[in-house]
C-alpha cells in the first residue's frame, strides 16, 4: 500500500474513534475556558500570557490525543493487522504521524485564535495588541501540535497509553507549576517550557518565541525518530 491510501486508512481510524475526537474537542474547550478564567484575574505584567494561560491544561488533552492514537495500535494485536495491509513499517508510521499531525495542527490553530478572541474580550482595555496576539495564537497552535506529536513518538516507544500518560502528565504538571517560575536555566529548554515562550510578551531567558518553538520541535523530532526506530525494530 502506498503512502496516500495508508494515510487515508489512518485518518479513518482517528475520525471514527470517539475518545480521539473527544480529546481534540477538549484541547479547544479546556484551553479557551481556563484562559478566560486567567484573563479575568488580569495579569498586567504579561497580558499575553494571561490570554493563553489555558494552554497549560489544553496541552494535557493534546498529549492524550497523540498518546491514544498511537497506543491503540498496540492493543489486541491491532498492529499486526495494520502491518498486514501496510508491510512497510516506516511508511505506516509516517502515515500515522501525519494523520495525527494534521488535525492536531488544525485544532491547535483554531484553539489559538478562539482563545485570543475570548481572552481579549475578558481583558478589555488591558488586552495585548493584535500583532503580539496573532503571534501568540500561531505559537499556541504550533505548540499544541508539537506536544501532540511528542506524545505520539513516546507512545510508540513505550507501547502503552497508561505508561506514556504516567510519564508525561506528571512531567507537565510538576515542571510547569513547580519550576515554572524559573527562567534562564535548564528548565527553559524542556519541551513544554520552550514552546510556551511564544505565549509571553517578554521573556528573560535565553530563548525567543520562535527559537523556543524550535527547541520543542527538536524534542518532538527526537521522540518521533525513537518511535519510528521502535516500530521498525521491535516485534508487532
Amino acid at each position: 500500500m502506498s503512502f496516500v491510501p495508508a494515510l487515508h486508512a489512518e485518518w479513518i481510524k482517528i475520525r471514527t474513534l470517539r475518545p480521539l475526537l473527544g480529546a481534540l474537542a477538549a484541547v479547544l474547550l479546556a484551553t479557551a475556558a481556563f484562559s478566560v478564567l486567567a484573563a479575568a484575574d488580569g495579569d498586567d505584567a504579561d497580558p499575553l500570557y494571561s490570554v493563553f494561560f489555558g494552554v497549560n491544561v489544553g496541552q494535557v488533552a493534546a498529549i492524550a490525543f497523540g498518546t491514544t492514537a498511537v497506543a491503540s495500535e498496540f492493543r489486541g494485536g491491532a498492529l499486526r493487522l495494520t502491518l498486514s495491509a501496510v508491510p512497510d513499517r516506516g511508511r505506516w508510521f509516517a502515515a500515522k504521524t501525519t494523520a495525527i499531525a494534521l488535525p492536531a495542527l488544525a485544532v491547535g490553530l483554531l484553539t489559538g485564535f478562539v482563545t485570543l478572541l475570548t481572552g481579549r474580550a475578558a481583558l478589555g482595555a488591558s488586552a495585548p495588541g493584535w500583532a503580539e496576539g496573532l503571534r501568540g495564537a500561531v505559537g499556541c497552535g504550533l505548540h499544541l501540535a508539537l506536544m501532540t506529536l511528542f506524545a505520539a513518538g513516546l507512545a510508540a516507544v513505550l507501547r502503552s497509553a497508561v505508561a506514556t500518560l504516567a510519564v508525561l502528565i506528571p512531567f507537565l504538571l510538576i515542571v510547569s507549576f513547580v519550576v515554572g517560575d524559573l527562567s534562564g536555566g535548564a528548565a527553559d529548554f524542556l519541551p513544554d517550557r520552550a514552546g510556551q515562550v511564544a505565549l509571553h510578551n517578554t521573556w528573560d531567558g535565553a530563548l525567543g518565541p520562535w527559537s523556543g518553538l524550535a527547541v520543542t520541535a527538536l524534542w518532538t523530532a527526537a521522540a518521533l525518530v525513537a518511535g519510528g526506530w521502535s516500530v521498525r525494530r521491535r516485534d508487532a
